[in-house]
């Protein structure tokens, strides 16, 4: 019984340390979380940036901090992403090599310099090191052991000198590194990383020969370097063995003859292939050019036998309603007489029609889009053309005639001679020669007499376009859609923004559109019929047209002869997933200085525009503010931007004053 009593004291005693115990833990738990937020703190206090951060002190770290992501149960900080916020100078020690437990750090797209982190020592759980487009300098880490669990290492498009360390063979996780256009320099290392899948080291200064280990890798991944070319290992480069006097066997023969025969055989089906090849688009040219004739003569009035042009309707009919409206406003002073007299210039071939330019006898220049078969009576046709020429912005490429008969439906517009953002992006300027689908398969290869389009102009573009659409999507009582966006029917005006044109088709013409083409790749996800096109689908359109800028890639593009379709949306989405967001970007706006965080910033605004959900895309008055908040026009060379977004509702005249941008 006396033990009984001695023993309750000490269990007590064990309940009450392990009550302490359970206290203490969680309060060390608490007190890691809040030194994961002191030193986020100290790192944005000490850290020159652009943008403000909503990392107030009060606020809870793990759901409201821009940028910041937490472990599942809220007790560490794992993740902090925080590309283009115009962070700027060294980074300060022991600030963020105190996130013990951070697994990704992301500080892309900055104006960081110095040398590399030496405290980054003790950030040993990274697997995701993202500092790419900065200006960190110096030599990189000589040990690279403390990073073991790192997966993807990118470095790239800084001034880091010296020789690649032979301990990033420590890294046998790694999977993606990118030390590209940096000033490394010497001989590169024999790297074994059996889960290394994706590799460049394009643009430094390395010489030497690639080691074995790194051969796998395409020759894009060492380009703009010194490195002695590879020649493969084969008998004819070894002593000669002596002679034996037997005859060889099938398996002694020489490796070397054997890769001359299958070379030979490369070179035969190369060459067989190469003349079929050039068979086809021979023919397919002769094809089109005659079709296109056809299509001009017939435009000047001279239709085919048995088939009526409208200059014949017109005359053989007695209806007079069958002429060239204008609407009110129009300085035009021609007739349709006139229209088929001049000389026409196919200009492309869409989904709707074909556009033609046409010079009239008194010079003036003007762009006549004949239409494909109506879906519609007259009726609904001329209501349609009235609600769309009713529309006068400096973003919209205003209707200025239409012509409806029972054979031909034409419409009238302005010429603009700078061509389509398809035409400046790709420098493909004739769309008449080829379908859609050869046309896919060139869009990957510029043209080679083109002005690359530098980013002030493509911003320019991205603005006017987005305002345009959004004074579409108000006029008739804001359920006009215009249900065809893409380059080529976004034109330049003389201020270099973009104009939308072909608005409200879809819904009166029976569109022609082959399962792989160019337009398919601007269509949203939930249109089967383009005829239901909505102002949500005209938003991820837009979405798409932003990619198209932002990486100077077609919607669509068709590669391996055919065998492979790569859409530019599914890509986009792939390449920022795995935290590669550089990889985006056109490589012809690597030139310009300081424009990484709007590059950045457009394509989040991308991102959202082509979200898969419908209801979660945003207006187009939304967007327009995004972008004008993408560049604060505070220079002289940039035109202000004191727009009112269409959801208040402007005038005309107050969106003519607010671009300036005058046709």
């Amino acid at each position: 019984m006396i033990l009984g009593r001695d023993m309750r004291p000490n269990r007590m005693f064990s309940a009450v340390f392990v009550l302490w115990l359970a206290i203490c833990s969680a309060g060390a738990s608490a007190g890691s979380l809040a030194e994961d937020k002191q030193a986020l703190r100290d790192f944005l206090t000490a850290t020159p940036h652009g943008r403000g951060l909503n990392w107030r002190r009060a606020t809870d770290v793990c759901s409201s901090w821009t940028g910041v992501t937490c472990s599942a149960d809220g007790s560490r900080v794992i993740a902090v992403r925080l590309p283009g916020i115009g962070f700027s100078g060294p980074i300060p020690p022991n600030t963020l090599s105190r996130l013990s437990a951070l697994r990704i750090l992301s500080l892309r797209c900055n104006s960081l310099f110095g040398p590399f982190p030496a405290d980054f020592a003790n950030l040993t759980t990274l697997t995701g090191l993202h500092l790419q487009f900065n200006s960190f300098s110096g030599s990189l880490p000589l040990d690279f052991s403390p990073w073991k669990n790192l997966t993807a290492l990118d470095l790239s498009f800084n001034d880091f000198n010296g020789s690649i360390p032979a301990s990033v063979s420590n890294l046998a996780q790694l999977a993606a590194l990118n030390l590209s256009n940096n000033s490394l320099s010497g001989q590169i290392p024999d790297l074994e990383l059996p889960n290394l899948l994706f590799l460049n080291l394009s643009h430094n200064h390395l010489n030497g020969t690639i080691p074995k280990s790194l051969q796998r890798f395409p020759n894009s991944s060492f380009s703009g370097n010194d490195l002695s070319p590879i020649y493969p290992l084969t008998p004819s480069s070894l002593p000669a063995p002596v002679p034996v006097p037997l005859p060889p066997s099938p398996s002694q023969v020489p490796r070397a003859v054997t890769m001359r025969k299958l070379s030979e055989s490369a070179i035969l089906g190369i060459a067989v292939g190469g003349c079929v090849l050039l068979f086809v688009m021979l023919a397919l040219f002769l094809y089109f050019c005659c079709s296109r004739g056809r299509e001009e003569s017939f435009v000047s009035g001279k239709g085919s036998k048995g088939y009526r042009s409208p200059e014949k309707a017109m005359t053989g009919s007695q209806d007079a309603n069958n002429r060239l409206v204008f609407f009110e406003g129009c300085t035009f002073a021609f007739d349709l007489e006139d229209l088929l007299r001049a000389s026409a210039e196919v200009l492309g071939k869409g989904s709707f029609g074909t556009a033609y330019k046409a010079v009239l006898e008194d010079s003036m220049t003007v762009v006549v889009k004949r239409l494909k078969e109506a879906g519609v009576g007259k009726k609904e046709f001329e209501q349609q053309m009235e609600v769309v020429g009713r529309i006068k912005h400096e973003n919209v490429v205003e209707l200025k005639a239409y012509y409806y008969s029972k054979d031909e439906k034409l419409m009238v517009y302005d010429y603009y001679s700078q061509g389509s953002v398809f035409s400046l992006l790709h420098g493909i300027y004739s769309l008449s020669i080829a379908p859609s689908i050869l046309l896919d398969c060139l869009v990957g290869k510029r043209g080679q007499d083109r002005i690359p389009l530098d980013w002030e102009t493509r911003l320019k573009i991205a603005l006017g376009a987005a305002r345009g659409i959004a004074r579409i999507h108000i006029e008739n009582n804001g359920k006009l859609v215009h249900g065809n966006i893409k380059s080529s029917n976004v034109f330049l005006s003389n201020q270099q923004y973009g104009c939308v044109a072909d608005l409200g088709l879809p819904s009166i013409i029976n569109p022609m559109v082959p399962p792989v083409s160019r337009t398919a790749g601007y269509r949203a996800p939930e249109v089967v019929d383009t005829r239901k096109a909505s102002q949500a689908s005209d938003v991820y359109s837009f979405g798409v047209l932003l990619l198209e800028l932002l990486t100077g890639k077609s919607p669509i593009r068709v590669v391996g002869g055919g065998d492979e379709v790569i859409h530019l949306v599914r890509w986009v989405h792939s390449v920022v997933r795995e935290e590669w967001t550089a990889e985006v970007f056109d490589v012809e706006l690597m030139r310009y200085p300081n424009i990484e965080e709007e590059m950045v910033e457009m394509l989040q605004i991308a991102m959202n525009c082509v979200t898969r959900m419908p209801e979660r895309r945003p207006k187009m008055p939304e967007v327009v503010r995004m972008i004008e908040g993408v560049r604060r026009f505070d220079s002289g060379n940039r035109p202000s931007t004191e727009f009112r977004s269409e959801g208040s509702a402007p005038t005309p005249a107050q969106d003519a004053q607010a671009i300036s941008t005058p046709h």
